[in-house]
């Protein structure tokens, strides 16, 4: 099964944008997967148990930061596939 899961990571420090920014390099060193960011989220493409794996294990490794915070929208389809009209 497909799915598709879109992140928005904040890390509750002065210093924000590097921890997102290795968030999302962790994140497209997993092959299997396709990653897209924009200016508001991360979005994550692939086969559910290749997606949530990485999301999961890199999740955990962000949270050696404290008080980060991670805000996840799941969906059982391949939403990079979807034909736009």
């Amino acid at each position: 099964m497909n799915t598709s899961v879109e992140i928005s990571y904040y890390p509750l420090n002065v210093e924000f944008i590097p921890p997102i920014k290795d968030f999302i390099d962790r994140l497209h060193q997993y092959k299997s997967l396709t990653v897209k960011t924009n200016g508001m989220s991360t979005q994550v493409f692939g086969e559910y148990d290749d997606v949530m794996g990485a999301v999961t294990a890199e999740i955990k490794k962000s949270f050696e930061i404290p008080h980060s915070v991670f805000i996840l929208k799941v969906i059982n389809a391949d939403l990079n596939h979807v034909v736009k009209d």
